[in-house]
């Protein structure tokens, strides 16, 4: 972009060359023009923050792969046993986040983005867990 700027072509010839827009062009220019080649690097803390840390993140991914407290499992003497015979049998969004809470892990809002076949993405704020 930089470069198509030197031997004189205008912002919307080099918009269209490259396939964006002129406001994207005259705003890299613009860096360029006030800041030189540091002006092209990622400014860094653009965007919402995390609302979730990479520690509570990676416990709430293990409280997803671990069994429901409602789920009946066998017991070596052949007996249907569930460790909380009043928890849910699967994982839904409020009792993730219930048990998240019992964990000491503070969420909110809490909402599916997408889920399919051996997979679940949970959202909370804007962190997404992955199982």
């Amino acid at each position: 972009m930089i470069e198509l700027s030197w031997p004189g072509l205008r912002v919307p010839a080099i918009a269209e060359e490259l396939d964006c827009s002129q406001k994207t062009v005259r705003c890299w220019l613009h860096r360029f023009n006030r800041l030189g080649l540091q002006g092209l690097e990622d400014l860094g803390g653009q965007g919402r923050k995390r609302r979730l840390t990479e520690q509570e993140r990676s416990r709430i991914i293990s409280l997803v792969k671990t069994v429901p407290p409602g789920r009946l499992r066998w017991e070596p003497v052949g007996e249907l046993w569930a460790f909380d015979e009043s928890g849910p049998a699967e994982w839904t969004l409020a009792s993730l986040a219930a048990a998240a809470w019992s964990e000491g892990i503070e969420v909110g809002r809490v909402g599916v983005l997408q889920s399919g076949p051996g997979k679940i993405f949970v959202r909370r704020g804007c962190a997404t867990v992955r199982r």
